[in-house]
């Protein structure tokens, strides 16, 4: 196995579309953080980005995106972001992992969302998540009648709250592939003030990551397509969604809405109208991402598992990563899978965002 390492905005359009090849002879790497027009985005942001090339018989059969950070700690390209990783590769690939660390300058590599089934990596797993899916196909009438058919629990509830915002705030209208920057920037800010409000990270008062989403959504490809969904009210937009697309399968990534309408519950009412509308447009997965959410086990149809760990080889560098990130892993998981913990974690997040909140 020859091993190369580029810069993603160096590969070739032959080894691009050897990447995009390597995505459609296997349907579970067909997610779009997978292909490279991803890694060629984060790495507009991320000066560590790097692209592994694994050749057989001089032919690119493998590609491993990831980051470089100091002292040749790895991640997977975009950790924190990605909901979807792995090496991709042609049927019947593998690689030996500590040849490959060594290839790519690593002494460690850390994932959290690495696709099951990648078994040179399988040592190195120190758990397997739940990933969520819905499995959708285009329906043959409207939406009211898709939703009965699909999801009859929900679709009387959920069709009463849509009139009832028709009647108070405006006919509601749903645009798939809304290419108005503004409505973007309406996401961004509805999404940092959820953020704050529940007392996580927000994401977007970091540049490199407003940078990214700007970025992404002007991509327009094959293999990835950046998507701007918006549900409106007459002429006022209620709830957004931006994700990545590949050519089947449409990641749920960003989802927020106006807070001043939580009785409408205008964000179960996007990821419904989206996953109807991703299927007329050829999309057959929605993939909503790790993680323990109500509205989750509402909408899947099934669930893939995903794999976090640590692949390392003897290093000191890789020792003092997992001593240091594991400890701290183990206890959000051990909190994320427990209600009783969970809950007063969660409620505790929101106190503390409030009183952030409030003394801004």
């Amino acid at each position: 196995m020859e091993i190369t390492v580029h810069r993603p905005e160096e590969l070739t359009s032959g080894l691009r579309a050897a990447w995009h090849r390597a995505m459609d002879e296997s349907p579970e790497y067909a997610n779009p953080f997978l292909a490279p027009e991803f890694a060629a985005g984060v790495g507009r942001f991320r000066s560590g980005a790097r692209v592994a090339v694994l050749r057989q018989g001089g032919e690119p059969v493998g590609f491993l995106p990831y980051e470089r950070g100091p002292f040749g700690a790895g991640r997977a390209i975009g950790l924190g972001l990605s909901d979807c990783q792995a090496l991709v590769h042609r049927p019947g690939v593998t690689w030996d992992t500590p040849e490959l660390l060594r290839a790519c300058g690593l002494s460690v590599f850390e994932f959290d969302h690495l696709v099951c089934g990648q078994r040179p990596f399988e040592p190195h797993v120190t758990g397997t998540f739940a990933s969520p899916v819905i499995d959708v196909k285009p329906g043959d009438g409207t939406y009211p009648e898709w939703l009965r058919g699909t999801y009859p629990g929900l679709a009387r509830t959920t069709l009463k709250k849509e009139r009832r915002l028709g009647r108070d705030v405006g006919e509601v209208r749903f645009e798939f592939d809304e290419r108005d920057p503004r409505m973007l920037r309406t996401l961004m800010r509805w999404k940092s003030a959820q953020y704050r409000r529940t007392g996580r990270m927000d994401r977007f008062s970091r540049p490199w990551i407003v940078g990214l989403v700007d970025h992404l959504f002007r991509v327009r490809e094959e293999h990835f397509t950046g998507v701007l969904s918006v549900l409106y009210a007459g002429d006022r937009p209620v709830a957004a969604h931006f994700g990545p697309r590949s050519s089947t399968v449409l990641a749920a990534w960003f989802t927020a809405y106006d807070p001043r309408l939580p009785a409408y519950s205008p964000g179960l009412m996007m990821h419904l109208r989206t996953a109807e509308a991703a299927a007329r447009h050829g999309v057959t997965l929605v993939d909503l991402g790790r993680g323990d959410k109500e509205y989750k086990d509402w909408l899947k149809t099934r669930e893939l598992r995903v794999g976090e760990g640590f692949a390392a080889r003897p290093h000191p560098v890789a020792l003092a990563r997992r001593l240091w990130r594991r400890p701290v892993r183990d206890l959000r998981n051990t909190v994320l899978a427990h209600p009783r913990l969970r809950e007063p974690a969660d409620r505790l997040l929101r106190t503390a965002g409030a009183l952030r909140t409030r003394g801004r």
